[in-house]
């Protein structure tokens, strides 16, 4: 990519023209109305839709702003297989499945994971864990149960749970496999996202 231009090539422009209506169109914007937000004229707006002007960076970092998305957003490569297929990690040892539904930290660093568990939660104070953060969670199927201190809960399909994981926790499946939908701040997220045996918690 040289400076001030798109590098061409792999239907990447394509691509980012495309990108630029659809998200034009979704906001039930004419030309007129996307010139005014981004100081771009229209008819350079309509060339660059139509691909009669080449792509410069300065005016699709205005584009990008007034869409409000990112110019990396806009530019991202279409054939980035990761960002299609989420493989599961698996932990035999504390019985544990994990597809991580988001590969980016979202709003405020959080990040939505999708977990199995086929193991029972451990017993004895050596089980429970304690780090900084918040965890949220909903039992997608089958029944959790959540060990908080000395407080045992069990959470049934349908039901969620949210706690201060500087409370001793930690949980397993009760009378079978179950599966959550659990949301981690950034700090949970580094925790239970290196899933080794010694860690039992979510």
């Amino acid at each position: 990519m040289t400076q001030g231009a798109v590098a061409q090539g792999d239907g990447l422009e394509d691509v980012v023209r495309a990108r630029i209506r659809a998200l034009r169109v979704a906001r039930s914007w004419s030309l007129d109305d996307l010139a005014q937000r981004c100081f771009v004229s229209p008819s350079s707006l309509s060339r660059i839709e139509t691909g009669h002007r080449r792509l410069s960076l300065d005016q699709l970092t205005a584009i990008a702003r007034a869409l409000d998305t990112s110019l990396d957003e806009l530019l991202a490569s279409p054939d980035a297989a990761d960002d299609v297929v989420i493989r599961p990690r698996h932990d035999p040892v504390r019985g544990r499945t994990m597809w991580t539904l988001d590969h980016e930290p979202g709003p405020d660093g959080m990040t939505v994971a999708r977990l199995r568990v086929t193991r029972p939660v451990s017993r004895g104070a050596d089980a429970l864990r304690v780090h900084p953060g918040k965890d949220w969670f909903t039992v997608l199927s089958g029944t959790i149960e959540l060990v908080l201190g000395e407080r045992h809960i069990l959470i049934e399909t349908g039901q969620a749970a949210t706690f201060s994981t500087m409370i001793p926790h930690a949980f397993g499946a009760h009378g079978g496999p179950a599966e959550v939908l659990a949301i981690l701040d950034h700090s949970g997220q580094r925790t239970h996202l290196h899933m080794t045996p010694e860690l039992d918690q979510i």
